[in-house]
């Protein structure tokens, strides 16, 4: 299984960004797939996450309003579409792949998740 990520850069504050992530080596639409991001000396955590099929969506509450994940399932791709970025945004994001066998699902969790990308660093200057 290999995870993808590409798509970060450096953006002034209240620009736009979009993370691609694109899914090799699996059944795509059976995985939740799921944004993660971390900083140094910080745990990992939680952006946003979609369902296997009908594109239910959960945000952290930093991302509501501002964040919106969709995914791709013809062509293996999850998306993170990052507007109005803040300093704060700055970080190294993961896109993360958990298998699941129902079709509502969605994972908050580090955890939860057993493939992931390598990463790509967004670094939003002020």
């Amino acid at each position: 299984v290999q995870l993808q990520a590409c798509g970060g850069g450096l953006v002034q504050a209240g620009g736009s960004l979009r993370l691609s992530c694109a899914a090799s080596g699996v059944t795509f639409m059976t995985y939740v797939m799921g944004w993660f991001r971390q900083t140094p000396g910080k745990e990992r955590e939680f952006v946003a996450a979609v369902g296997r099929i009908y594109g239910t969506t959960k945000y952290a509450d930093f991302g509501k309003g501002r964040f919106a994940i969709s995914r791709d399932n013809t062509q293996n791709t999850v998306y993170l579409q990052m507007n109005s970025l803040k300093p704060d945004d700055t970080a190294v994001y993961y896109c993360a792949a958990s298998r699941s066998s129902t079709s509502r699902e969605i994972f908050t969790t580090p955890l939860r998740y057993e493939h992931w990308g390598q990463g790509t660093l967004v670094t939003v200057s002020s």
